[in-house]
């Protein structure tokens, strides 16, 4: 299909404004959905220089027809499209499918574009308080490009309606046994009452603050993850924070505020304490002056 560009389209001109800083080559992460769809649309009424890639994970009953049609979707832009099929790990859903996806993305070489919006950065600020680690995601971080991080959701399913795209919904983002999924039915509406305002541009503001934060100590400090507990004394609370999370990521681990600090104590307040627990079977300890994952 030829695509069809409306005259009047504001919220589809704010998808394609959010993209034109950015250029390829790089591949979109597809699902399907308004945000990712928008995505598309905007990056070919651009002339990005992009292909694109739907992930199937694999989850649900039907998830490689919605993958297909997804996929032609793109290819209707003009876009080269290819589905993957990845297998989702144990543990926590929806970070094991996190992981599957942009393991297959990355895959590519090329800059991995996803459609995360400002709402998603408000929403990941409060989950990330919740964990006793506020963060917020960097619009790139390494080959993770995010340019609509600066709109908001209500601009690309906008977008996808002035365009007679019909977005697939996943059944996931209205369950709310998900965290995130409650904190956007339930948490971000209550702050937005209790404001009486729009409490997403304050929250994303701070998400976008604190990753530029996080990218300004990254350049002035040397983050190496190391295990080696003399070292590790003689960093800075924040820096040593950082490098121990950083090394946990690399292994796999996802912590808790509670158990960061648990583990900080391990080097600081060495008295002899037992290994922390940090879930999958897993906990670190101290052994011979570093410190270790071992088998729980």
């Amino acid at each position: 299909m030829q695509p069809f560009w409306p005259r009047r389209s504001p919220h589809f001109l704010a998808c394609r404004q959010a993209v034109r800083p950015f250029d390829g080559p790089a591949v979109i992460g597809l699902s399907g959905g308004p945000d990712s769809l928008a995505l598309v649309a905007a990056a070919a009424a651009e002339q990005k220089d992009v292909s694109v890639m739907v992930v199937d994970h694999g989850l649900q009953p039907g998830s490689a027809d919605v993958a297909e049609r997804a996929a032609a979707v793109a290819r209707e832009f003009g876009f080269a499209s290819t589905v993957a099929n990845v297998t989702v790990g144990p543990g926590n859903v929806e970070a094991a499918a996190r992981e599957a996806r942009y393991a297959a993305l990355l895959e590519q070489g090329r800059d991995v574009w996803v459609a995360h919006t400002a709402d998603d950065q408000a929403e990941t600020l409060l989950l990330g308080a919740l964990r006793g680690n506020p963060s917020g995601m960097a619009q790139r971080n390494g080959h993770i490009v995010r340019p609509f991080l600066n709109i908001r959701r209500a601009d690309t399913v906008g977008a996808c309606e002035e365009l007679g795209l019909e977005p697939w919904h996943d059944p996931m983002n209205d369950d709310p046994a998900y965290r995130r999924v409650a904190m956007r039915q339930n948490i971000v509406p209550a702050l937005t009452d209790l404001l009486g305002g729009d409490a997403v541009p304050a929250l994303a503001t701070t998400a976008n603050r604190i990753a530029a934060d996080q990218a300004l100590i990254e350049q002035l400090t040397d983050l190496t993850p190391t295990t080696s507990c003399v070292e590790l004394e003689g960093d800075a609370g924040p820096v040593r924070c950082r490098r121990l999370a950083r090394w946990l990521l690399d292994e796999g681990v996802r912590v808790q505020g509670d158990q960061l600090a648990a583990i900080e104590a391990l080097v600081t307040n060495w008295r002899g304490q037992g290994p922390i627990a940090v879930g999958g079977g897993r906990s670190v300890a101290r052994i011979d002056g570093k410190l270790v994952l071992v088998r729980a």
